[in-house]
């Protein structure tokens, strides 16, 4: 039995990387893109349906995406939180310290999905946190997702 251990742990990880994508999108496309301008260990980018929340496309760890950070308003949240919030028209750009003294930030941002002319993906928002020790401001996340939205085919 111990041989399938290893194995099913990669069937596990396969699987979690089949994130769906919104229709008529490359996954793999839209996924290098986000990559390219946000990516690191300790990102979450989620694109939801607007209105409904439903999740069509994941960049990052499901374990980052669930984690529970400061929300610089003095409670809480997770990019899962918060993409629930951004399919009922959140919008913002923030960030604060996330470790005693500065030494980590988080920054979050979240808004509409801004899609090509012809797009069929439909009404889109997205959701991003990242937190570390080079974290970006939540308005720089902002503004390098939209041009990675648009350029992954969106």
């Amino acid at each position: 039995m111990r041989p399938l251990l290893p194995l099913l742990g990669l069937t596990a990880v396969m699987l979690a990387a089949c994130e769906p994508a919104p229709k008529g999108v490359d996954g793999q496309t839209l996924l290098d893109e986000v990559a390219r301008v946000v990516g690191d260990p300790n990102t979450c980018v989620l694109i939801v349906e607007q209105e409904t929340g439903k999740k069509t496309f994941q960049y990052g760890d499901p374990s980052a995406c669930i984690r529970k950070l400061p929300d610089c308003n003095g409670g809480t949240l997770s990019t899962t939180d918060l993409a629930d919030l951004a399919a009922k028209g959140d919008d913002r750009a923030i960030s604060c310290d996330s470790a005693p003294e500065g030494a980590r930030t988080v920054a979050w941002a979240t808004g509409p999905v801004e899609t090509s002319p012809g797009s069929k993906a439909g009404k889109l928002a997205y959701a991003a946190m990242m937190e570390g020790e080079r974290a970006l401001p939540g308005r720089e996340i902002k503004a390098r997702l939209g041009p990675a939205f648009r350029r992954g085919g969106l």
